[in-house]
């Protein structure tokens, strides 16, 4: 185990996070999407993310993280997932933005970091989210010929706070600390462009624009670089408790 320089344990535990309250979204909606498969796949996904969440806790305790604190025994406003997971989505098109966004985002920072502690883990990882992907981009097409306005707003607030996750565009190859330092090969503008490449490709032609995502956010000074967002809010005191087993804690298996 190598010791991660400045800014990469922050950055590894906004990825964890983030797989974590996906893990829990998913799960929100397994029992209640538009059909069986649509709940099949979101059971999977859902396990898929805790076990990405178990290997990645791995390594951040290898780098000095503490594991209950790790598992969720801590302060709301210490949690650093994407501020798009933040709520229950209150319809399927919303809930399918938010994680279809939140998903590929947080692949992309993973499969940018170049340490010698991830040989491996990465592509293990990316195997599963192969299929997430597919899944979520045949989903959105579909949506997006059968529903398009809707879509377009969902589109519209998920991505938008999505790039905010990524980091600032300012931080380019020449500016990423993380790109400096070598963690990584590929900066926040250059992932950002990424993503909002891949979406503007799978929505060619089809009545959904992006043209209203925000893509300047967020500004470099009011980004928290540790919570990967410009916003205070947080999740609820009920998803810790869900996470974390509380109300059954004396059944959990050892």
């Amino acid at each position: 185990m190598n010791e991660w320089p400045e800014g990469a344990v922050e950055y590894v535990q906004a990825i964890t996070d983030t797989k974590l309250l996906l893990s829990h979204r998913y799960a929100e909606w397994m029992l209640t999407g538009p059909s069986l498969e649509d709940d099949i796949g979101g059971a999977s996904a859902a396990q898929d993310e805790v076990g990405h969440v178990r290997q990645l806790i791995r390594l951040l305790e290898q780098q000095g993280r503490e594991t209950d604190w790790l598992e969720g025994d801590r302060e709301l406003n210490e949690f650093r997932n994407a501020t798009t997971l933040d709520t229950s989505s209150e319809t399927w098109v919303e809930h399918l933005t938010t994680v279809a966004t939140a998903d590929r985002a947080a692949w992309y920072l993973l499969d940018s970091i170049t340490s010698d502690d991830f040989t491996g883990l990465v592509e293990k990882i990316g195997e599963d989210e192969y299929f997430h992907l597919e899944y979520h981009d045949a989903r959105l097409a579909t949506l997006a010929r059968n529903r398009p306005n809707e879509l377009e707003s969902a589109f519209k607030d998920a991505l938008s706070k999505t790039l905010v996750f990524i980091g600032p565009v300012s931080y380019n190859t020449d500016s990423d600390p993380l790109v400096q330092a070598g963690f990584v090969d590929r900066s926040a503008a250059e992932l950002r462009t990424a993503l909002l490449s891949h979406y503007e490709k799978l929505f060619d032609g089809m009545a959904v624009s992006l043209d209203d995502v925000n893509r300047e956010a967020p500004p470099p000074d009011e980004w928290d670089a540790t919570r990967r967002r410009v916003e205070n809010g947080v999740i609820s005191q009920s998803v810790v408790d869900s996470l974390t087993g509380v109300q059954n804690k004396e059944f959990a298996v050892e």
